[in-house]
């Protein structure tokens, strides 16, 4: 299994790095984790959304999920014929399922009508088409080819889970957003990889929920993670996030990983574009 960063910052991109989202690949598949915006634009480097077997949003806030939007249109468009355009596939591809928070479903149907295409009204319907809308309850798993996933409720000012997904070699967890609280243990109980956000340089009192690097690496300490990622950073500054690194490292035993565009783990043995 394999984790490739598409984007790893907080809120909007910056210093030429797009939000949060996650290119797990393995069991023959791949699995998206968060589309914020500028993924589009960074799997479309990697072939694009079509080797995709799953797309899984942590919450719906906009810097983890607003390029849903344009991947959808862009699975669409690959198979749309244009007056002039390129040739395309014969036939429509199978709907991609796409795992949302429950309740959020209509939300995302009704953005995508703000947009609308007259002449080409099937571009409309992104997430009836493209999509298979799939919304999720914490606790729930599911079973994308040969990976299988977890979601774990967190803490966070938007309902949140974090995913946990192993192939049966090698576990990995993602956090979404996330204060401290009890359940990223068992989120992160003896994973390879621990993919923890860390939005901020102090623990988080109020009710937003983030965490500070050395909240992550407490956490990782307490489930036995084998290796630490820092991610959803909200400061672009090299120095900013190596000190988040090392407030990790204050509390942690294991490896610690500063997240950049493009940084991969093969879980379990780590290597590096």
């Amino acid at each position: 299994m394999e984790l490739t960063v598409l984007g790893c910052c907080s809120g909007m991109p910056a210093g030429g790095e797009a939000s949060s989202g996650y290119l797990v690949r393995g069991g023959g598949t791949s699995v998206l984790l968060d589309c914020g915006p500028g993924i589009a634009t960074a799997l479309g480097a990697l072939g694009g959304p079509a080797p995709l077997g799953a797309v899984v949003i942590s919450h719906l806030h906009l810097d983890h999920c607003y390029d849903l939007l344009p991947l959808g249109k862009t699975l669409l468009t690959m198979v749309l014929d244009y007056p002039g355009g390129p040739p395309r596939a014969a036939g429509a591809p199978d709907p991609l399922p796409l795992y949302l928070p429950h309740g959020c479903a209509d939300l995302l149907r009704r953005w995508a009508a703000l947009f609308p295409v007259p002449t080409l009204p099937q571009l409309d319907r992104a997430f009836d088409l493209a999509f298979d809308v799939r919304e999720y309850r914490p606790g729930d798993t599911a079973r994308i080819g040969a990976l299988d996933l977890e979601l774990h409720e967190l803490r966070h000012g938007a309902p949140n889970c974090g995913t946990r997904i192993t192939d049966g070699a090698a576990t990995l967890a993602y956090t979404g957003d996330t204060g401290v609280t009890p359940a990223l243990e068992d989120l992160a109980r003896d994973v390879d990889l621990f993919v923890a956000e860390c939005s901020l340089d102090r623990t988080d009192t109020g009710p937003q929920g983030h965490l500070s690097g050395a909240d992550a690496g407490r956490a990782a300490t307490s489930a036995d993670a084998r290796e630490l990622l820092l991610t959803h950073w909200t400061s672009d500054d090299p120095a900013w996030r190596a000190a988040r690194r090392d407030d990790a490292r204050a509390v942690y035993g294991g490896p610690v990983h500063a997240a950049h565009a493009g940084w991969t783990d093969r879980v379990g043995a780590l290597t590096r574009l």
